[in-house]
This record gives C-alpha cells, sequence and structure tokens, in this order.
C-alpha cells in the first residue's frame, strides 16, 4: 500500500469517527434535554469539535440525530443485495430484514430511545422521511435487478420498495406501543407477511 492510499485511508477513518461522535453527541443531548432544546453548538461541544466542523459533516442537527437511522437502513440494503442471485425481489426484502432484525432491532438502546423521541418530533419525522425516500429508490433498483417481469416504468418495483419500508415502520411502531406482548423480529416477519402477498 503506498504512503498516499495510507494517508488517504486514515483521513477517511477520522472522517467517519468524526461524524459518529456528532451523531452520537445529538442523540446523547436528545435523549437528556429533549430534540427541540439542543442547539448545533450544543451538539458540537459535546463531541469536542468546532461550530464550523459540524457544519462540514451535517446540514442540520436532525439531520446528526437520524444519521444512525441512515446508517442502519444503508446496512439493510447491503443485506437486501447480498441475498442469493435465485431469491425472488419481495424473498430477497424479507429474508434480509429477517437477518437485520435479528443482529439489530431492539437490542440497541439507543435506537429503541431515539425511535420513540421521533414519534413526537414533526421535524425529526419529516427528516426521516427524506432519509427512507432515498433508501427507496435504491431498494427499488434492488427490486428491478431481481425481477423477471416487465415493469418498464419501474411502478413495481417501487412500489415493492415503499411497501417494504411501510411495514417497517408499521411493526416498529406497533412494537413500541407494547414491546412486551411479542418480539420486534416476530413482528417485522408478520408485517412483510401481510404486505408481501401481492408482491410473492
Amino acid at each position: 500500500m503506498s504512503t498516499t492510499t495510507a494517508e488517504v485511508g486514515l483521513r477517511e477513518r477520522k472522517k467517519a469517527a468524526t461524524r459518529q461522535a456528532l451523531h452520537e453527541a445529538a442523540v446523547r443531548l436528545a435523549i437528556a434535554h429533549g430534540a427541540d432544546k439542543i442547539t448545533v453548538e450544543a451538539v458540537a461541544d459535546e463531541a469536542g469539535v468546532s461550530r464550523r466542523t459540524f457544519s462540514n459533516y451535517f446540514a442540520s442537527k436532525e439531520e446528526a440525530l437520524l444519521y444512525g437511522d441512515h446508517q442502519r437502513i444503508t446496512v439493510l440494503v447491503g443485506m437486501v443485495a447480498a441475498r442469493p442471485a435465485g431469491e425472488g425481489p419481495w424473498q430477497a426484502l424479507t429474508e434480509a430484514a429477517r437477518q437485520f432484525y435479528r443482529q439489530v432491532g431492539e437490542r440497541d438502546p439507543a435506537w429503541v430511545a431515539q425511535t420513540r423521541m421521533l414519534r413526537s418530533r414533526p421535524a425529526l419525522l419529516a427528516q426521516q422521511l427524506n432519509t427512507f425516500a432515498a433508501v427507496e429508490r435504491e431498494l427499488a433498483a434492488a427490486v428491478a435487478a431481481r425481477t423477471d417481469q416487465p415493469d418498464p416504468s419501474g411502478v413495481r418495483a417501487r412500489l415493492a420498495a415503499a411497501t417494504f419500508m411501510a411495514s417497517l415502520r408499521v411493526a416498529v411502531h406497533v412494537w413500541l406501543d407494547a414491546p412486551a406482548e411479542t418480539s420486534l423480529p416476530d413482528l417485522v416477519d408478520r408485517a412483510l407477511t401481510e404486505a408481501g402477498r401481492g408482491f410473492a
């Protein structure tokens, strides 16, 4: 490995660490004081960086708060892409979701606290929808690559991706309302089974 390549790799790792530190600082402050009461300056101070550094990574405190969602959904998209080529689109989506929620899901206390907080914060929900909209486009492309059915306009692929994401949101919210009644992976499985009847 050349010195230049090593230096680039180190810079990228430092950038990733700073972005993660800002996200974690935002989540800590939001859980402790409420998302409406934190400021960009407070997040930057908590992470030990300048306000200018914060702006290099995030456009707003909402974006910093929801960076974890972006990371988790990116992992999920990767799991979909890694499914065996012979699986149909909805099966690949479902199996990836099962794997994802077994590995992450309710075991991440910060994610649970953040998701509860989101439900009462319209500004955060709007930012989350923007994040999910970008992911739906990636998922639609993955679905389209797995289907042999004619779909020239991409409607079926986009509908499958949107239905998949909506099913995950419904399962998560039902679980948050009554977490003791059933496990999150079981609810995700049930929601995807119900929603996927038209895509099987």
